[in-house]
């Protein structure tokens, strides 16, 4: 066993601000708004984009609620030049976006696309202007539809040609990107793409899911020694992970087993050897009736295991578990309805809403899962900064008569998540900034355009764009660092 499985027995919500205070944040905290290609970009069939696994997904009857595509999205890839000025207007430091891998590499045997990476080089050298720093996102789960008729994730090959996508980029964008993210959220691709299949490419085995989670975790690595060659010495590259934050439901020590098995699963089989070079043994074993791990070859560990400059963590609510002996309740996780579960090994796993308010998702607003996440990251990673590359809320937001949009349920639960980052950093946690999820509504994958997570609200049939008032909330705190007291 070499990576550790500590999971709280119960909640901790660590030390409690004053409401009545306004926080500060230490000199130099990043604070950034994020988004992800196929989520915005639109253009789906232009420049000689091709298919991405999400193009198919979305165009299969039943996928995707309403049938709704990423085909124009918020048509950022004609608007970016505006969309950079919201952000000016903002005041953020740094736009955390992803690079659309079927944009760059349209055909599997090359050559590299010129428009598409004109693109991102005219997007970084407009952010720049703007003095705004870009971070890149090689992968945000577009996978090009050719590597998936190939076998996709679950097939070896396909961490190389990520290396080789990897490298193509590197190149072009290197002298204007000085931080890079290899991966956004594996567990989404491997688990949710290939288990459950409620995300692309909809597929539902769950070997073949330990599959791709073994090689999204190879590409991460090959990538990294790719970015490493290529890059500048000051370049800062990192990997973004959803780290469940698990809790049991009970003492029990069923229930205490229960928290062990997802917490492997959701975190573990990727921590491990991401950043201590080995998988779980207890992963291993849970899983052992469903693959003998034989695709993990001699050397594929310590290929994974690159040193990093920062961990990349998304956050939106905690995960609460028991055990039960009747059927396994798959649809009941926050990841979406399935007859089909995205948890092999975990069977006998009930999932439990956390009590309190929720989003328009339905997940639980629960600020203090972050602090306790932050925490463990400092104590299982010693060392390892940390950047919140995603925390946000969807909400029911509407356009009022006099053209404004009021969310202040998002501005709470921003304050309230922000004042849990700064607890953490208050009690040691190495935190370095925060991404805001999201700059723009967007097309929400399997909730097609159903669910709104933007500080900037898009009217879809004009693509008129309004900054909600959490935007105006935002941009005072990424000017002064400093969070007001609770209203």
């Amino acid at each position: 066993m070499a990576t550790s499985t500590s999971v709280p027995s119960t909640p901790s919500t660590g030390p409690a601000p004053d409401p009545s205070a306004s926080l500060t944040f230490p000199p130099g905290f990043l604070w950034g708004t994020a988004t992800a290609a196929y989520q915005i970009e639109g253009a789906a069939q232009e420049d000689g984009r091709t298919p991405s696994i999400w193009d198919v997904y979305s165009r299969t009857p039943g996928k995707v609620r309403d049938g709704d595509t990423g085909d124009i999205a918020t048509d950022h890839y004609h608007r970016w030049r505006e969309d950079i000025g919201i952000m000016s207007e903002l005041g953020v430091g740094a736009y955390r976006f992803s690079v659309s891998w079927p944009r760059v590499l349209p055909t599997g045997g090359g050559p590299a696309s010129a428009k598409g990476l004109d693109f991102y080089r005219r997007l970084a050298d407009g952010l720049l202007e703007k003095g705004i720093q870009p971070v890149a996102t090689l992968y945000h789960w577009d996978l090009p539809q050719y590597l998936e008729d190939a076998g996709g994730w679950p097939t070896r090959d396909t961490g190389y040609r990520f290396a080789e996508y990897a490298g193509i980029v590197a190149d072009a964008l290197g002298d204007r990107v000085k931080t890079w993210t290899t991966l956004n959220e594996p567990w989404c691709s491997a688990f949710l793409g290939y288990g459950s299949g409620v995300h692309a490419p909809g597929r539902t085995d769950p070997a073949d899911a330990l599959r791709a989670a073994h090689h999204l975790n190879l590409a991460h690595g090959l990538a990294v020694r790719e970015l490493r060659e290529r890059l500048p010495a000051d370049a800062q590259v990192s990997v973004t992970l959803n780290l469940h934050h698990v809790r049991p439901l009970t003492d029990h020590p069923a229930d205490i087993d229960a928290a062990r098995r997802i917490d492997g699963i959701a975190n573990r089989v990727f921590t491990g050897p991401m950043l201590a070079g080995t998988y779980p043994a207890d992963v291993i074993e849970d899983t052992a009736s469903i693959t003998d791990w034989s695709f993990v070859r001699q050397g594929d560990t310590e290929l994974i295991h690159q040193p990093l400059d920062f961990l990349g963590v998304n956050y939106y609510s905690p995960t609460l578990v028991s055990h039960h002996t009747g059927p396994a309740a798959h649809g009941s996780d926050g990841h979406g309805a399935s007859d089909h579960t995205p948890w092999p090994g975990a069977d006998r796993v009930a999932f439990h809403q956390t009590p309190g308010e929720r989003t328009a998702m339905g997940w639980t607003i629960d600020p203090s899962g972050l602090y306790e996440l932050l925490m463990r990251v400092r104590r299982d990673h010693p060392g390892l900064p940390v950047m919140i590359t995603e925390n946000g809320a969807a909400f029911d937001d509407r356009l009022g008569p006099d053209g404004e949009v009021d969310d202040p349920e998002r501005i709470d639960y921003l304050r309230e998540h922000l004042a849990a980052v700064r607890s953490a950093i208050e009690a040691g946690a190495d935190v370095r900034g925060y991404f805001l999820w999201s700059l723009l509504d967007n097309f929400e994958w399997g909730y097609g355009y159903s669910k709104r997570f933007g500080a900037v609200y898009v009217d879809y049939a004009t693509q008129h764009r309004t900054l909600k008032s959490s935007a105006h909330w935002y941009a005072r705190l990424a000017r002064t660092g400093t969070l007001p007291a609770r209203r």
